[in-house]
């Protein structure tokens, strides 16, 4: 089947883009999508447990956002300068993403947070990203905490006043450059009474990089490239999904991540579910058969994105592109700080 970018082009005011997040977590609206019939239902994220039924498990990325965002100056002339932390390379050893490029050579240091961390650009590497090897006391995470920023979506212009309400409640596994925004709308008391009411929760851990972000150019979908991500998936979470199909209930994925990753391991073990790591780079579009998937709980998201396209895998194009003109038309508030949708 031949897929347009084009074909994920919906016209979304800029008024509707969620500039801060609403409190409390789960105050947000969610509108309930049945995928077959595309039936839609208008409700608020704290009614989640009237559609969900005992012995359900909801499997949520417990990935946590690093604050990658890094402003200091050039040793020697003050410069202001920007850093991205992209992904690991190894101890302190970082590879980046620099504004503006052209004052970072290899060989320039560059100092953060008076001092409290310091970087030396080691090489320049594909795309014109750059390898840093940063110096601090002590442990290079709490350094980061102290003086980074969160790496906040570029359609969000409002300053985050507090850094952990682009986490989620649940957030452990430090890694990821942006956050897995369905879960955001949980609180913890929430997550207490859904298991009081015999719903089951499990984690998975997807950090998600920046690529997320990233617009696919090709305007056929089967050329655009997608980003490899990490992900684990722990034998608890194995063993809760193998128990829950057993018994009938639904395995419900809390965001795109969560759904690549239980996807991706079905797909590399034949559907099986059993304890594994690595790198994924799955792909999901219409056309695509779910092989470990129920449910999606998840945001609005951008047109033309490869997000929107995995939604329309799930609950068909018409029925997508339906929701979403639905959802303009009510208002609802879209992307990272914006409201839920639940697909059953």
């Amino acid at each position: 089947m031949h897929m347009l970018k084009s074909d994920f082009y919906y016209d979304l005011p800029e008024e509707l883009i969620a500039q801060t997040p609403v409190e409390p977590r789960n105050s947000s609206r969610m509108m309930k999508v049945d995928r077959k019939s595309g039936d839609i239902e208008h409700s608020h994220f704290y009614n989640l447990c009237d559609y969900l039924k005992k012995g359900d498990l909801l499997v949520m990325n417990d990935s946590r956002v690093l604050p990658a965002r890094l402003y200091g100056e050039k040793e020697g002339t003050g410069a202001f300068m920007e850093f991205l932390l992209l992904e690991q390379k190894g101890d302190k050893l970082w590879e980046i993403l620099v504004r503006p490029g052209k004052k970072a050579k290899p060989g320039t240091k560059f100092v953060f947070g008076n001092g409290r961390l310091r970087a030396e650009i080691i090489e320049t590497v594909n795309d014109g990203n750059r390898i840093a090897k940063f110096e601090c006391e002590g442990n290079f995470f709490t350094a980061l905490e102290d003086v980074g920023q969160m790496p906040l979506p570029p359609y969000i212009t409002h300053k985050l006043e507090d850094k952990e309400r682009y986490q989620t409640v649940y957030s452990r596994e430090l890694g990821s450059s942006a956050a897995p925004t369905a879960g955001l709308h949980f609180t913890k008391e929430m997550l207490e009474d859904l298991k009081c009411k015999g719903i089951n929760l499990a984690y998975v851990t997807l950090h998600v990089g920046l690529g997320t972000f990233r617009p696919v150019k090709e305007d056929n979908i089967l050329e655009h490239k997608m980003h490899s991500e990490h992900y684990h998936l722990p034998q608890e979470t194995a063993d809760l999904i193998n128990q829950t199909k057993q018994n009938g209930g639904r395995v419900i994925a809390v965001g795109t991540t969560s759904c690549r990753t239980l996807e991706s391991v079905a797909t590399f073990n034949n559907g099986e579910f059993k304890e594994s790591e690595g790198y994924t780079d799955i792909f999901i579009y219409p056309g695509y058969e779910f092989k470990a998937i129920d449910g999606l709980i998840t945001n609005f998201h951008l047109p033309e994105s490869t997000l929107i396209m995995l939604v329309s895998a799930f609950m068909g194009y018409e029925n997508t592109m339906n929701a979403y003109k639905k959802a303009v038309e009510e208002r609802y508030r879209f992307f990272s700080f914006g409201d839920a949708m639940l697909i059953l």
